[in-house]
């Protein structure tokens, strides 16, 4: 699935991950990124299965989806995908924007949206020649994390004047860290939007993973 509206425009970044939870980082990003980049709208894309964490168990895709909806609701220029959760395998990056490049047509140009630390592994994806063909990646700054452009273009030709890196405030908060903070019981709930945080806790997500903390007293 992918709105009529991200289908619609002349400039449009996808910003994918596993999204286990969302917090409030993905959203700064999301929305710096749009404005630097004067993109029109902007997908955020859950994976089904990300090929770099093979092993890793994600909470379920319609909880994941569902954590999204709630995040941008009443935001027009965002909207959630399942296009990547709809088809089976690991969820290549490769494999979306060329879906995505068939149902938008040329007209369209694609920005593929990322932390520093993903264009540091950049030239180690699958295909990165046919990703950087596809779609120009806009880079959001990460803290602690230096990666050189010209270095990314040396081993990927097809990003060669193809990357944007862009400032953002630099909000160290990761998905694992709050599902880690959930199952120990440790606060969490303001990395999180409020009804991300209310769904964790009426959904018991990231707490069964560790029964001793079931008991927990809620963040």
């Amino acid at each position: 699935m992918v709105s009529e509206a991200a289908l619609s425009v002349s400039r449009l970044g996808i910003l994918g991950g596993s999204f286990d939870p969302i917090h409030v980082g993905h959203l700064v990003v999301a929305e710096i990124l749009a404005y630097e980049l004067d993109l029109e709208h902007v997908i955020f894309l859950p994976a089904g299965q990300p090929p770099h964490k093979p092993t890793q168990t994600l909470a379920p895709d319609a909880d994941r989806l569902r954590m999204i909806e709630l995040s941008i609701q009443g935001v027009p220029e965002f909207s959630a995908s399942t296009l990547d959760l709809d088809r089976p395998g690991p969820s290549y990056t490769a494999d979306t924007l060329e879906e995505l490049r068939a149902r938008t047509g040329p007209a369209t140009e694609l920005f593929f949206l990322m932390g520093m630390d993903s264009l540091r592994d950049f030239p180690r994806w699958h295909r990165p020649e046919r990703i950087a063909a596809l779609a120009r990646l806009g880079v959001a700054r990460r803290p602690g994390v230096d990666v050189s452009r010209r270095e990314v273009e040396i081993q990927v030709p097809a990003a060669r004047g193809r990357i944007d890196i862009i400032n953002v405030p630099l909000i160290d908060i990761s998905s694992s860290d709050i599902r880690d903070r959930v199952r120990t019981g440790r606060p969490y709930r303001f990395q999180v939007l409020p009804e991300v945080a209310a769904y964790i806790r009426e959904a018991g997500l990231y707490r069964r993973l560790q029964p001793a903390a079931l008991g927990a007293p809620d963040s």
